[in-house]
């Protein structure tokens, strides 16, 4: 991996801190924790606690004064120090996808044992990163452990990012490459029937205005959506924006500046490709599970936008991870809490590719 041959010696001493760390009993995490904290009702992981710790130890300056190489590589260390080792799966290969305006890097997992009983399906997968940061390497292992829980290839999708690509460049991509990889099912090795769609954050906003627009396009359409603290509305602020604006590894200011690299000065917030929660959503929208984490800013937002695809006659089912904080889905070495919850994530979607359940492209 690009990610590992990029190691520093502090990378490297900060990583071997955080993994000794991490190796500690619970007694000993504690000590270093602090009281436990609570908000909201919740009472934060204790993993996750140290993790806090952890970031306080080594700040980074707010995205605000920087920039977006700045965020990218940020965005790179922090997976570097809490991924955790490397995970071995059937195969990987580095391949092309379609975008909007030509082709994108694209990585096509697959998951060795289990994929003769799981089927010819595969994910589609858009990173996160706030639309700037993010890419193949930072989102490696995580699609890792998906392909190997969901028995499905995973394609791993490098979209066009802002600022020097703004709204909808991103969004564009996004259906392009579903639509590629439904009109290159065959030499993906996949049905094109049992195609998903999945993200996190920022790219599970993509992922969720994917199924829409395919829907509206009345062309083929994701079998299913698998949406991980998604981004749905940049016009309210919700109550878990204002709760946990700081503090909690995505913060209110990162956020703003994220959104304001993402569309153009004059964009329009309230454009459902931007704002999927206040747009109006059709009934043959693919089935979701929309996952969320107790102690993230947009909790509220993704948990409203199951609300709405549920009120609308989309099966749906919602899946909050109480004590954790946004981008858990990258803290490996956090005990086994993450892992799990991937491992969760990935039984849902085996069920719903699984050929009876798959429903047809149209």
């Amino acid at each position: 991996m690009e990610l590992k041959a990029q190691l520093t010696v502090a990378d490297r001493l900060e990583i071997a801190a955080a993994r000794a760390i991490a190796a500690l009993p619970p007694r000993a995490k504690r000590r270093i924790a602090g009281k436990p904290v609570r908000r909201d009702g919740l009472e934060l992981d204790l993993e996750m606690q140290v993790l806090l710790k952890l970031e306080e130890r080594n700040p980074r300056p707010p995205l605000s004064s920087a920039g977006p190489a700045e965020a990218r590589e940020s965005l790179r260390h922090a997976v570097r120090v809490v991924e955790g080792a490397a995970i071995e799966i059937g195969g990987m290969r580095e391949t092309t996808i379609a975008g909007a305006e030509g082709p994108l890097p694209a990585r096509l997992y697959m998951p060795g044992d289990g994929w003769e009983g799981a089927g010819r399906a595969l994910i589609v997968y858009y990173h996160g990163g706030g639309w700037v940061a993010g890419d193949l390497d930072t989102h490696d292992l995580p699609c890792r452990l998906l392909a190997k829980a969901s028995g499905a290839r995973v394609l791993s999708v490098d979209y066009r990012l802002a600022p020097e690509h703004r709204f909808p460049a991103a969004v564009d991509d996004a259906l392009a490459a579903f639509r590629d990889a439904v009109d290159r099912a065959e030499e993906l090795g996949v049905q094109p029937d049992r195609i998903a769609v999945a993200g996190d954050s920022a790219g599970a906003h993509l992922a969720a205005v994917t199924a829409r627009q395919a829907v509206e396009d009345a062309g083929a359409a994701p079998a299913f959506q698998l949406l991980i603290y998604p981004v749905t509305d940049l016009v309210e602020v919700s109550a878990s924006r204002r709760t946990f604006a700081e503090g909690f590894i995505l913060t209110k200011e990162n956020m703003d500046w994220y959104e304001e690299q993402f569309l153009q000065p004059d964009g329009d917030r309230r454009d459902p490709r931007v704002s999927p929660l206040l747009g109006t959503v059709d009934a043959a929208t693919a089935p979701a599970l929309v996952v969320t984490a107790g102690f993230d800013p947009l909790r509220d937002e993704g948990e409203a936008y199951a609300r709405k695809l549920r009120e609308a006659g989309v099966r749906t089912m919602t899946r909050r991870h109480e004590g954790y904080v946004h981008g858990f889905m990258h803290a490996l070495i956090c005990g086994p809490g993450p892992r799990e919850a991937i491992a969760e994530m990935g039984g849902v979607l085996r069920a719903a590719l699984a050929t009876e359940h798959a429903p047809s492209a149209t």
